[in-house]
């Protein structure tokens, strides 16, 4: 049975901000000024992607500390406590963030990557793509997923909460949990480009984020709002610069093989809809609020493209089979999961009717 929802777990969410309100269209501009500017300007790109430190990309790097540390700056670790209120979305969020998305992209990796579309494919790539999409699905969202939920009234207790446990969870499981699907999939794991990555991409981030809002909030909360105001336009700008960079980088490839985009986001539309549908179904059989199923839903189905991007790029080069495999992952996750959106929001009606009536 539906429990009604207190009135205080829901406040009335802020206006969309102009990034927010036409994010398909700065992506889409980014896509078409990067393969341009890549095209264009093809050795001041190489150039750039030559500037790697123990195959560290410097500026993709550079950028994504700009674009994730503010937006870890929001994470309060304490809210942790909260997860009680809501026991049921949070347990349904783990299991399918953890022990089904990451699973069941290596199933869709094998089926349609490694067998369907494997004679369509070139073959020497086969094994970088399964690792891209590997990479795309082991982390779930932290950063985009407070856009999904403010779009979709979600809890913003439920979001915070759930958001810092899967930041904790993945500083320790991320690697293991990689280095395990690549090994199924018969994928050689270099180890310590792997753990590097993690340390710079979670556990860096998450430190000085933390000891960044630390410090804010002991000058009072007001302080810790006006920085995060000030710097929310870095994170966006780093976010759209980074996709400008990223399909710079893979724009010949993606001209030279529609083909190869439009069969490896195949398996990552499945997986987005899968995964949403089945945290939102089961939140529905668990009686929980629809302002949490919702949230719940999308950090089940989003990924944290960000890592997987640099962890790709870090793990296997900037042209791989794999970069470009979580590249179509930014390319199709945002329209893929602004319909999600669309679908949950239209579907509360059907999602609080009592069973019965």
């Amino acid at each position: 049975m539906q429990r009604p929802e207190p009135a205080t777990c829901q406040p009335t969410p802020a206006p969309m901000n102009l990034f927010e309100r036409y994010l398909s269209l700065w992506v889409a501009l980014c896509i078409l000024v990067g393969i341009g500017l890549g095209q264009a300007l093809p050795g001041l790109f190489k150039t750039i992607g030559a500037l790697e430190l123990a195959r560290v990309n410097g500026p993709v790097g550079l950028l994504i500390w700009v674009m994730i540390i503010p937006m870890l700056v929001k994470i309060d670790f304490g809210a942790l406590h909260q997860v009680r209120a809501h026991w049921r979305g949070i347990g349904i969020t783990l299991l399918v963030n953890w022990g089904v998305k990451p699973f069941s992209m290596a199933l869709l990796a094998a089926i349609f990557i490694r067998g369907l579309f494997a004679p369509y494919l070139p073959a020497e790539q086969l094994d970088s793509y399964v690792a891209g999409l590997i990479l795309l699905a082991a982390a779930p969202c932290t950063a985009m997923v407070f856009v999904w939920s403010r779009l979709t009234h979600g809890n913003p207790y439920f979001t915070l909460s759930q958001v810092a446990l899967n930041d904790l969870i993945m500083i320790p499981a991320f690697a293991p949990l990689v280095g395990l699907l690549l090994g199924m999939s018969a994928i050689t794991v270099p180890w310590d480009t792997l753990l590097i990555s993690v340390l710079l991409y979670i556990v860096v981030p998450v430190i000085l984020a933390q000891l960044w809002r630390r410090r804010l909030l002991a000058r009072g909360p007001a302080a810790l709002e006006q920085a995060l105001a000030r710097v929310g336009p870095w994170s966006m700008g780093a976010l759209l610069l980074t996709l400008v960079l990223l399909f710079a980088f893979q724009g010949g490839a993606i001209l030279d093989q529609p083909r190869v985009i439009a069969l490896l986001a195949v398996p990552i539309l499945i997986q987005v809809f899968f995964n949403a549908g089945l945290a939102y179904g089961l939140n529905r059989l668990a009686g929980e609020q629809h302002s949490v199923a919702c949230p719940s839903a999308l950090i089940g189905a989003s990924n944290f493209f960000e890592l997987a991007v640099a962890a790709a790029i870090s793990l296997f080069g900037l042209e791989s089979g794999a970069a470009l495999a979580t590249v179509v992952g930014v390319l199709v996750e945002v329209p893929v999961m602004l319909v999600v959106v669309r679908i949950v929001n239209h579907s509360r009606g059907w999602y609080e009717q009592r069973r019965g009536h």
